[in-house]
């Protein structure tokens, strides 16, 4: 499998998180979201992925599927241990909702392409740009934290990794890296603890990529 990643994407950290707990080996090859006004506009990798985005999974001759969610829910059908999506009904609807918050209510307005179209196209100074992040990541953080609940142990959901560790680590790590606090989110910083400490999340980690900066 051909993993088109950049090292600072959350959302290609999530899949690289999967295919590492799901022992999957991979060929990353980086797609640089900067470089030279952004390599993921290349006619090339348009071909790839039509919307320029990371990550994509080539899983075959012409075989390749986007989206992260999309991603991840193959990687769990296709192999199936261990598993990181719940049996239980309930359980497995609670990861995926906690997964859609992420990726579909967080992640989205705080993406590059969203922060740089508030600076070059919109005229907003970098302290506001900073300002938008902080106020959109800690406000789903703490709707998360809520959600966490009596849930959470020493992962998401009790004490086994699911899918919703993956996404939240990478989500975590984003908010770190621009100094957002989270004294007010004790249940998360422990989850994003122990789970940074898995070997699988310690691989999959923008610092170990081989794109990192």
């Amino acid at each position: 499998m051909n993993l088109y990643t950049y090292f600072r994407s959350s959302a290609s950290f999530r899949v690289r998180i999967v295919l590492n707990l799901k022992n999957q080996a991979y060929q990353s090859i980086p797609v640089h979201m900067l470089r030279d006004g952004g390599e993921q506009h290349s006619p090339a990798y348009r071909g790839i992925n039509p919307l320029g985005l990371v990550p994509a999974l080539e899983i075959g001759e012409g075989a390749v599927l986007t989206q992260s969610i999309a991603i991840c829910e193959f990687l769990e059908e296709s192999y199936p241990e261990p598993r990181l999506l719940p049996a239980d009904r309930f359980e497995r609807a609670w990861v995926r909702s906690l997964c859609n918050v992420i990726a579909c209510d967080i992640h989205p307005i705080n993406n590059l392409r969203v922060l740089k179209y508030l600076t070059s196209e919109l005229g907003h100074s970098e302290e506001e740009k900073i300002a938008w992040y902080r106020h959109w990541i800690l406000t789903g953080l703490g709707a998360i934290e809520k959600m966490l609940g009596e849930r959470a142990s020493q992962y998401c959901l009790g004490d086994s990794v699911t899918m919703a560790d993956a996404f939240l680590v990478p989500q975590v790590w984003n908010a770190l890296r621009f100094e957002c606090p989270l004294d007010q989110y004790p249940t998360i910083a422990s989850v994003y603890k122990n789970a940074m400490a898995l070997d699988a999340v310690k691989l999959a980690q923008p610092s170990a990529q081989p794109d990192a900066e």
